[in-house]
Protein backbone atom coordinates (compact mmCIF):
# COMPACT_ATOMS: atom_id res chain seq x y z
CA UNK A 1 0.00 0.00 0.00
CA UNK A 2 1.34 3.40 -0.92
CA UNK A 3 1.94 6.17 1.56
CA UNK A 4 -0.90 8.21 0.04
CA UNK A 5 -3.34 5.31 0.41
CA UNK A 6 -2.26 4.74 3.99
CA UNK A 7 -2.80 8.39 4.89
CA UNK A 8 -6.18 8.29 3.13
CA UNK A 9 -7.37 5.28 5.08
CA UNK A 10 -6.21 6.54 8.45
CA UNK A 11 -7.46 10.11 8.12
CA UNK A 12 -10.33 11.14 10.38
CA UNK A 13 -11.89 13.19 7.57
CA UNK A 14 -12.30 10.30 5.15
CA UNK A 15 -15.49 9.64 3.18
CA UNK A 16 -17.25 6.70 4.85
CA UNK A 17 -19.10 5.92 1.63
CA UNK A 18 -15.82 4.68 0.13
CA UNK A 19 -15.72 0.83 0.15
CA UNK A 20 -11.99 0.83 0.98
CA UNK A 21 -12.58 2.88 4.10
CA UNK A 22 -15.47 0.66 5.18
CA UNK A 23 -13.30 -2.44 4.73
CA UNK A 24 -10.52 -0.83 6.74
CA UNK A 25 -12.90 0.04 9.57
CA UNK A 26 -14.45 -3.43 9.62
CA UNK A 27 -11.15 -5.20 10.19
CA UNK A 28 -10.14 -2.95 13.07
CA UNK A 29 -9.56 -4.49 16.46
CA UNK A 30 -12.80 -3.01 17.80
CA UNK A 31 -14.83 -4.82 15.18
CA UNK A 32 -12.95 -8.04 15.77
CA UNK A 33 -13.64 -7.80 19.50
CA UNK A 34 -17.33 -7.04 18.95
CA UNK A 35 -17.78 -9.84 16.40
CA UNK A 36 -15.98 -12.27 18.73
CA UNK A 37 -18.48 -11.37 21.45
CA UNK A 38 -21.36 -11.95 19.05
CA UNK A 39 -20.03 -15.36 18.05
CA UNK A 40 -19.57 -16.32 21.70
CA UNK A 41 -23.15 -15.33 22.54
CA UNK A 42 -24.35 -17.17 19.43
CA UNK A 43 -22.77 -20.46 20.53
CA UNK A 44 -23.90 -20.03 24.14
CA UNK A 45 -27.46 -19.59 22.87
CA UNK A 46 -27.17 -22.79 20.83
CA UNK A 47 -26.22 -24.88 23.85
CA UNK A 48 -28.71 -23.54 26.40
CA UNK A 49 -32.04 -25.33 26.72
CA UNK A 50 -33.92 -28.18 28.30
CA UNK A 51 -32.83 -30.63 25.63
CA UNK A 52 -29.32 -31.93 26.23
CA UNK A 53 -26.62 -31.36 23.64
CA UNK A 54 -23.28 -33.15 23.92
CA UNK A 55 -20.07 -32.84 21.94
CA UNK A 56 -20.15 -36.61 21.49
CA UNK A 57 -23.56 -36.44 19.87
CA UNK A 58 -22.49 -33.59 17.59
CA UNK A 59 -19.48 -35.55 16.40
CA UNK A 60 -21.76 -38.16 14.88
CA UNK A 61 -23.97 -38.02 11.81
CA UNK A 62 -25.95 -34.90 10.91
CA UNK A 63 -29.08 -37.04 11.24
CA UNK A 64 -28.48 -37.62 14.98
CA UNK A 65 -30.88 -36.25 17.58
CA UNK A 66 -28.41 -33.57 18.66
CA UNK A 67 -28.06 -32.12 15.16
CA UNK A 68 -31.82 -32.38 14.62
CA UNK A 69 -32.37 -30.33 17.78
CA UNK A 70 -29.94 -27.68 16.54
CA UNK A 71 -31.36 -27.43 13.01
CA UNK A 72 -35.02 -27.53 14.03
CA UNK A 73 -35.00 -25.42 17.21
CA UNK A 74 -31.77 -23.92 18.53
CA UNK A 75 -30.31 -22.47 15.31
CA UNK A 76 -33.60 -20.94 14.07
CA UNK A 77 -34.20 -19.38 17.48
CA UNK A 78 -30.71 -17.88 17.67
CA UNK A 79 -30.91 -16.54 14.13
CA UNK A 80 -34.34 -15.10 14.89
CA UNK A 81 -32.93 -13.33 17.95
CA UNK A 82 -30.08 -11.81 15.97
CA UNK A 83 -32.31 -10.70 13.11
CA UNK A 84 -34.89 -9.20 15.46
CA UNK A 85 -32.25 -7.38 17.51
CA UNK A 86 -30.58 -5.92 14.44
CA UNK A 87 -33.86 -4.80 12.87
CA UNK A 88 -35.32 -3.32 16.07
CA UNK A 89 -32.20 -1.33 16.87
CA UNK A 90 -32.08 0.13 13.34
CA UNK A 91 -35.82 0.85 13.40
CA UNK A 92 -35.35 2.75 16.66
CA UNK A 93 -32.55 4.81 15.16
CA UNK A 94 -34.64 5.55 12.08
CA UNK A 95 -37.63 6.61 14.18
CA UNK A 96 -35.46 8.98 16.21
CA UNK A 97 -34.09 10.58 13.06
CA UNK A 98 -37.51 11.01 11.46
CA UNK A 99 -39.14 12.46 14.58
CA UNK A 100 -35.98 14.34 15.65
CA UNK A 101 -36.31 13.04 19.18
CA UNK A 102 -33.84 10.72 20.90
CA UNK A 103 -36.44 9.18 23.22
CA UNK A 104 -38.80 7.74 20.63
CA UNK A 105 -38.89 4.23 19.18
CA UNK A 106 -41.63 1.98 17.73
CA UNK A 107 -42.78 0.79 21.17
CA UNK A 108 -43.04 4.37 22.47
CA UNK A 109 -44.80 5.73 19.38
CA UNK A 110 -47.75 3.36 19.13
CA UNK A 111 -46.24 1.57 16.12
CA UNK A 112 -45.85 -1.78 17.86
CA UNK A 113 -49.39 -1.69 19.27
CA UNK A 114 -50.78 -0.72 15.87
CA UNK A 115 -48.97 -3.68 14.29
CA UNK A 116 -50.51 -6.01 16.88
CA UNK A 117 -53.96 -4.54 16.13
CA UNK A 118 -53.32 -5.21 12.46
CA UNK A 119 -52.32 -8.80 13.14
CA UNK A 120 -55.47 -9.27 15.22
CA UNK A 121 -57.60 -7.77 12.44
CA UNK A 122 -56.13 -10.18 9.89
CA UNK A 123 -56.66 -13.18 12.17
CA UNK A 124 -60.31 -12.24 12.74
CA UNK A 125 -61.34 -11.02 9.28
CA UNK A 126 -58.97 -12.77 6.87
CA UNK A 127 -57.63 -15.90 8.61
CA UNK A 128 -57.05 -17.64 5.28
CA UNK A 129 -54.97 -14.85 3.74
CA UNK A 130 -51.45 -15.59 2.57
CA UNK A 131 -48.50 -14.55 4.73
CA UNK A 132 -47.43 -11.67 2.41
CA UNK A 133 -50.98 -10.29 2.46
CA UNK A 134 -51.15 -10.58 6.24
CA UNK A 135 -47.86 -8.73 6.60
CA UNK A 136 -48.96 -5.98 4.20
CA UNK A 137 -52.26 -5.42 6.03
CA UNK A 138 -50.63 -5.42 9.46
CA UNK A 139 -47.92 -3.07 8.17
CA UNK A 140 -50.64 -0.71 6.93
CA UNK A 141 -52.12 -0.63 10.43
CA UNK A 142 -48.69 0.11 11.92
CA UNK A 143 -48.09 2.86 9.37
CA UNK A 144 -51.47 4.43 10.07
CA UNK A 145 -50.84 4.37 13.82
CA UNK A 146 -47.45 6.04 13.32
CA UNK A 147 -49.06 8.75 11.19
CA UNK A 148 -51.52 9.43 14.01
CA UNK A 149 -48.57 9.78 16.39
CA UNK A 150 -46.85 12.27 14.09
CA UNK A 151 -50.08 14.22 13.60
CA UNK A 152 -50.50 14.54 17.37
CA UNK A 153 -46.91 15.72 17.78
CA UNK A 154 -47.52 18.54 15.29
CA UNK A 155 -50.43 19.82 17.38
CA UNK A 156 -48.88 19.43 20.82
CA UNK A 157 -46.33 22.04 21.99
CA UNK A 158 -43.32 19.93 22.93
CA UNK A 159 -41.49 21.97 25.52
CA UNK A 160 -39.52 18.90 26.56
CA UNK A 161 -38.21 15.98 24.47
CA UNK A 162 -39.76 13.60 27.01
CA UNK A 163 -43.28 14.65 26.05
CA UNK A 164 -43.03 12.87 22.68
CA UNK A 165 -42.56 9.35 24.13
CA UNK A 166 -45.26 10.10 26.72
CA UNK A 167 -47.66 10.95 23.91
CA UNK A 168 -46.64 7.74 22.15
CA UNK A 169 -47.16 5.65 25.26
CA UNK A 170 -50.64 7.10 25.77
CA UNK A 171 -51.51 6.47 22.13
CA UNK A 172 -50.12 2.94 22.37
CA UNK A 173 -52.22 2.34 25.47
CA UNK A 174 -55.37 3.44 23.65
CA UNK A 175 -54.63 1.24 20.64
CA UNK A 176 -53.83 -1.70 22.91
CA UNK A 177 -57.15 -1.18 24.73
CA UNK A 178 -59.02 -1.30 21.41
CA UNK A 179 -57.19 -4.50 20.48
CA UNK A 180 -57.96 -6.00 23.91
CA UNK A 181 -61.67 -5.24 23.50
CA UNK A 182 -61.93 -7.05 20.17
CA UNK A 183 -59.68 -9.88 21.36
CA UNK A 184 -61.94 -10.40 24.40
CA UNK A 185 -65.05 -10.16 22.23
CA UNK A 186 -63.87 -12.85 19.82
CA UNK A 187 -61.98 -15.07 22.28
CA UNK A 188 -58.49 -14.07 21.06
CA UNK A 189 -57.24 -12.59 24.32
CA UNK A 190 -54.63 -15.27 24.88
CA UNK A 191 -53.15 -14.75 21.41
CA UNK A 192 -53.05 -10.99 21.92
CA UNK A 193 -51.25 -11.45 25.23
CA UNK A 194 -48.67 -13.64 23.49
CA UNK A 195 -48.07 -10.92 20.89
CA UNK A 196 -47.85 -8.23 23.56
CA UNK A 197 -45.10 -10.10 25.43
CA UNK A 198 -42.04 -10.88 23.34
CA UNK A 199 -41.18 -14.58 23.46
CA UNK A 200 -38.92 -16.65 21.23
CA UNK A 201 -39.61 -20.00 22.90
CA UNK A 202 -41.97 -21.05 20.11
CA UNK A 203 -39.63 -20.13 17.27
CA UNK A 204 -38.65 -23.17 15.23
CA UNK A 205 -37.65 -23.86 11.64
CA UNK A 206 -40.31 -22.48 9.32
CA UNK A 207 -41.54 -19.83 11.78
CA UNK A 208 -38.80 -17.22 11.69
CA UNK A 209 -37.89 -16.79 8.03
CA UNK A 210 -39.97 -13.61 7.58
CA UNK A 211 -37.47 -11.86 9.86
CA UNK A 212 -35.10 -11.80 6.89
CA UNK A 213 -37.41 -9.07 5.56
CA UNK A 214 -36.30 -6.93 8.48
CA UNK A 215 -32.66 -7.65 7.69
CA UNK A 216 -33.19 -6.67 4.05
CA UNK A 217 -34.82 -3.40 5.15
CA UNK A 218 -31.89 -2.79 7.47
CA UNK A 219 -29.45 -3.11 4.57
CA UNK A 220 -31.64 -0.78 2.52
CA UNK A 221 -31.55 1.76 5.35
CA UNK A 222 -27.76 1.63 5.33
CA UNK A 223 -27.69 2.39 1.61
CA UNK A 224 -29.78 5.52 2.29
CA UNK A 225 -27.91 6.40 5.47
CA UNK A 226 -26.59 9.74 4.22
CA UNK A 227 -30.08 10.91 3.26
CA UNK A 228 -31.52 9.94 6.64
CA UNK A 229 -28.66 11.75 8.38
CA UNK A 230 -29.50 14.94 6.50
CA UNK A 231 -33.19 14.41 7.19
CA UNK A 232 -32.44 14.33 10.91
CA UNK A 233 -31.39 17.99 10.63
CA UNK A 234 -34.95 19.06 9.90
CA UNK A 235 -37.32 19.51 6.97
CA UNK A 236 -35.98 22.89 5.89
CA UNK A 237 -32.34 21.82 5.88
CA UNK A 238 -33.01 18.55 4.08
CA UNK A 239 -35.17 20.27 1.45
CA UNK A 240 -32.51 22.91 0.83
CA UNK A 241 -29.95 20.14 0.32
CA UNK A 242 -32.09 18.48 -2.35
CA UNK A 243 -33.77 15.75 -0.26
CA UNK A 244 -37.41 14.96 -1.00
CA UNK A 245 -38.50 15.13 2.62
CA UNK A 246 -42.05 13.79 2.18
CA UNK A 247 -41.05 10.76 0.11
CA UNK A 248 -38.15 9.85 2.41
CA UNK A 249 -40.37 10.29 5.48
CA UNK A 250 -42.98 7.96 4.02
CA UNK A 251 -40.32 5.41 3.10
CA UNK A 252 -38.75 5.54 6.57
CA UNK A 253 -42.10 5.09 8.28
CA UNK A 254 -42.91 2.18 5.98
CA UNK A 255 -39.60 0.51 6.90
CA UNK A 256 -40.28 1.00 10.62
CA UNK A 257 -43.83 -0.33 10.29
CA UNK A 258 -42.73 -3.39 8.31
CA UNK A 259 -40.01 -4.24 10.84
CA UNK A 260 -42.46 -3.86 13.74
CA UNK A 261 -44.96 -6.11 11.98
CA UNK A 262 -42.65 -9.01 11.13
CA UNK A 263 -41.28 -9.02 14.68
CA UNK A 264 -44.79 -8.84 16.18
CA UNK A 265 -45.86 -11.78 14.01
CA UNK A 266 -42.80 -13.84 14.90
CA UNK A 267 -42.13 -13.11 18.57
CA UNK A 268 -44.36 -10.30 19.83
CA UNK A 269 -43.52 -6.91 21.30
CA UNK A 270 -39.95 -6.27 22.53
CA UNK A 271 -39.64 -2.94 24.37
CA UNK A 272 -36.76 -0.49 24.81
CA UNK A 273 -34.25 -2.15 22.46
CA UNK A 274 -34.71 0.45 19.73
CA UNK A 275 -34.41 3.18 22.33
CA UNK A 276 -31.31 2.43 24.38
CA UNK A 277 -28.95 1.08 21.68
CA UNK A 278 -29.10 4.11 19.32
CA UNK A 279 -28.77 6.49 22.28
CA UNK A 280 -25.81 4.64 23.72
CA UNK A 281 -24.02 4.52 20.35
CA UNK A 282 -24.75 8.18 19.57
CA UNK A 283 -23.07 9.22 22.82
CA UNK A 284 -19.83 7.76 21.47
CA UNK A 285 -20.09 8.07 17.69
CA UNK A 286 -22.46 10.97 17.06
CA UNK A 287 -25.39 11.09 14.64
CA UNK A 288 -23.73 10.03 11.38
CA UNK A 289 -25.95 7.06 10.47
CA UNK A 290 -23.53 5.55 7.95
CA UNK A 291 -20.85 5.38 10.62
CA UNK A 292 -22.97 4.35 13.60
CA UNK A 293 -25.58 2.04 12.01
CA UNK A 294 -23.33 -1.08 11.79
CA UNK A 295 -22.50 -0.70 15.48
CA UNK A 296 -26.15 -0.16 16.37
CA UNK A 297 -27.14 -3.28 14.46
CA UNK A 298 -24.40 -5.41 16.04
CA UNK A 299 -25.04 -4.21 19.59
CA UNK A 300 -28.78 -4.64 19.12
CA UNK A 301 -28.22 -8.29 18.22
CA UNK A 302 -25.85 -8.75 21.15
CA UNK A 303 -28.22 -7.20 23.69
CA UNK A 304 -31.17 -9.32 22.65
CA UNK A 305 -29.00 -12.46 22.82
CA UNK A 306 -27.86 -11.55 26.33
CA UNK A 307 -31.42 -10.93 27.52
CA UNK A 308 -32.66 -14.19 26.00
CA UNK A 309 -29.82 -16.15 27.60
CA UNK A 310 -30.61 -14.56 30.97
CA UNK A 311 -34.27 -15.45 30.58
CA UNK A 312 -33.37 -19.09 29.94
CA UNK A 313 -30.94 -19.59 32.82
CA UNK A 314 -32.46 -17.57 35.70
CA UNK A 315 -35.19 -20.11 36.49
CA UNK A 316 -33.89 -23.04 34.43
CA UNK A 317 -35.45 -25.35 33.21
CA UNK A 318 -38.28 -22.81 32.95
CA UNK A 319 -38.00 -19.63 30.91
CA UNK A 320 -38.76 -15.96 31.38
CA UNK A 321 -40.09 -14.33 28.16
CA UNK A 322 -37.56 -12.02 26.59
CA UNK A 323 -40.08 -9.17 26.60
CA UNK A 324 -40.04 -9.16 30.41
CA UNK A 325 -36.25 -9.41 30.64
CA UNK A 326 -35.78 -6.67 28.05
CA UNK A 327 -38.33 -4.52 29.86
CA UNK A 328 -36.39 -4.77 33.13
CA UNK A 329 -32.94 -4.29 31.58
CA UNK A 330 -34.09 -1.68 29.08
CA UNK A 331 -35.99 0.45 31.58
CA UNK A 332 -32.97 0.55 33.88
CA UNK A 333 -30.63 1.53 31.04
CA UNK A 334 -33.14 4.09 29.77
CA UNK A 335 -33.34 5.76 33.17
CA UNK A 336 -29.55 5.84 33.29
CA UNK A 337 -29.41 7.55 29.89
CA UNK A 338 -32.03 10.10 30.93
CA UNK A 339 -30.23 10.97 34.16
CA UNK A 340 -26.74 11.18 32.67
CA UNK A 341 -27.37 12.64 29.23
CA UNK A 342 -26.50 16.31 29.03
CA UNK A 343 -28.16 17.17 25.72
CA UNK A 344 -31.85 16.73 26.37
CA UNK A 345 -33.00 18.87 23.51
CA UNK A 346 -35.34 17.38 20.94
Amino acid sequence: MSTISFVYLTSEAVDMSNPLVIAHRCISYKWLFALSGTLLLFFISLFIGVGDLTWTGLQGSFTSEDWTLIFISRLPRTLALLLAGVALAVAGLLMQMLVQNRYVEPTTAGTGESAMLGVLFVMLVMPGASIPNKIMIATSFALFGTFIFLAILKRVPLRSPFLAPLVGLVLGGIIHSIATFFAYRYDMLQSLQAWATGDFSGVIKGRYEILWIGFFLTCLTYLLADRFTIMGMGEKVSTNLGINHSVLLLFGLAVISAISTVIAVTAGNIPFLGLIIPNAVSLVMGDNIRRSLPWIALLGGNLILVCDILGRIVIFPYEIPIGIVMGCVGSALFLYLIINRKDTTA
